[in-house]
């Protein structure tokens, strides 16, 4: 059983900043994967008097014999790396998801007459575009709540299609004006699927043209004293925005790129490939260490 304040660090060392920090046992072998909006005050709770802790806890402090943290952009990055960490350690300390088939991805599905946005799991399908993955299903739907307010594309199932067909009346995205209503003919075929490219473009990172345009529009609007219009363009932007950090780009302007990391001493090399791709992160996909002779 080891003392934590023996490996406590320093005061003033830990970030007052959104993170997502591991524990270690003597082992290295990682045995808690947490996230905190502010890495100083959630880690600071684990160093103070054992009796106060929940038995858990200070099971799991006397356990470990060191701790690090890594520094991220945003709480919703701090949620997806933790998702992803958890995952690869499977720390005994930590609860373990229920739902761990796969990663859900937002998915538009292009191979539709009226294309829709969904979240999908599981293999892939010919005619589909894919973005993420995420680490949680509801931070798609955030994402694409947001989108909506420009991207007014269809969300809803096949079988809601036919029936507000049928009725001849939009559902209630269609009257709040988050669906362009193609199932009662507001905008053709084509138009609505120029929204649902258009959608996918600024998913793909081909961001700054869309917030440039509206940007003009809005100002355009001010100058010509049409206040609500150039208020509601500028919620716009805000919101493609909030999108932007939801959706963790990067690097700007659909770039592609491969980053090399490589990490040696005197008895071993390692060398992380991190794939960009349209200005997204992707997991890694190659890794690996040699023995130096």
């Amino acid at each position: 059983m080891a003392d934590p304040s023996s490996y406590r660090p320093k005061p003033g060392q830990i970030p007052d900043s959104p993170g997502v920090y591991r524990f270690r046992d003597e082992h290295r072998r990682v045995i808690y994967v947490g996230k905190a909006k502010s890495l100083r005050q959630r880690l600071a709770s684990y160093f103070q008097d054992l009796a106060n802790l929940h038995p858990r806890t200070r099971t799991m402090v006397t356990s470990a014999a060191s701790v690090e943290w890594t520094v991220v952009s945003t709480e919703v990055e701090a949620l997806q790396l933790e998702y992803s960490w958890i995952k690869e350690y499977d720390p005994r300390f930590n609860v373990k998801y229920r739902d761990d088939k796969s990663y859900p991805y937002l998915a538009v599905t292009l191979n539709e007459d009226f294309p829709r946005v969904q979240v999908m799991r599981g293999a892939k399908r010919k005619g589909v575009r894919y973005f993420g993955p995420y680490g949680h299903a509801w931070a798609i739907r955030e994402t694409v709540d947001l989108m909506l307010r420009v991207f007014p594309v269809r969300t809803c199932s096949a079988g809601v299609f036919r029936n507000h067909v049928q009725k001849g009346r939009p559902c209630l995205l269609g009257y709040i004006g988050k669906c362009s209503a193609p199932c009662v003919g507001r905008v053709t075929p084509e138009e609505h699927r120029e929204l649902a490219e258009e959608f996918c473009d600024f998913m793909a990172g081909r961001t700054g043209t869309y917030i440039r345009r509206l940007e003009k529009q809005m100002m355009a609007a001010a100058e010509e004293m049409e206040y609500e219009k150039a208020a509601r363009l500028r919620d716009d932007i805000e919101a493609l925005k909030r999108a932007l950090e939801k959706n963790a780009v990067v690097l700007a302007d659909a770039t592609d790129a491969d980053l090399i990391a490589l990490a040696e001493d005197e008895l071993e090399a390692a060398v992380q490939i991190f794939h960009v791709r349209a200005g997204g992160g992707r997991r890694p996909r190659g890794r690996g260490s040699r023995q130096v002779t």
